[in-house]
């Protein structure tokens, strides 16, 4: 579908996507002006920059709770990078913890849908924070290497 304006003969294309619907394409004169901008990217843990992990330094060791519906203290830590000094809440997963202030841990990105503003976690059994004990499955995650 073409349709035209008298004064200036200006010119919108309508290009048919499905039955009844259009997409408005832009014109030559609409481009040249102000170009199509690319959309920004967000990351889910921006204070990394772009990076798996970071090194960082204990400042507080505290207890936060969660939202609604769940009720048990969760472990957290607020930390500050290394190199940036960039400030953040990051969670210690598993049970029982060795930290104390200025231990230093490695951080990567991980969401924790039950504690607000906390977008980071702990790695375990790097640097100061050793892994849980006596742990069999999701080794992994927890720093435990396997027993033969």
């Amino acid at each position: 579908m073409v349709d035209y304006q008298s004064s200036k003969l200006k010119v919108s294309v309508q290009i048919r996507l499905c039955n009844d619907i259009y997409f408005k394409m832009a014109t030559l004169q609409q481009i040249t002006f102000s170009p199509r901008l690319k959309k920004k990217t967000r990351w889910a843990s921006p204070k990394l920059n772009q990076n798996p992990q970071k090194k960082a330094i204990c400042l507080r060791v505290l207890t936060i709770s969660p939202k609604k519906p769940n009720s048990a203290n969760r472990r957290v830590i607020k930390a500050r990078f290394i190199n940036s000094g960039v400030r953040l809440t990051a969670k210690i997963p598993g049970e029982s913890h060795n930290l104390q202030q200025h231990s230093t841990v490695l951080i990567r990105g991980a969401k924790v849908k039950d504690l607000i503003g906390v977008s980071y976690s702990v790695i375990r059994g790097k640097f100061d924070l050793s892994g849980v004990s006596n742990r069999k499955t999701r080794r992994s995650l927890y720093g435990v290497k396997k027993i033969a």
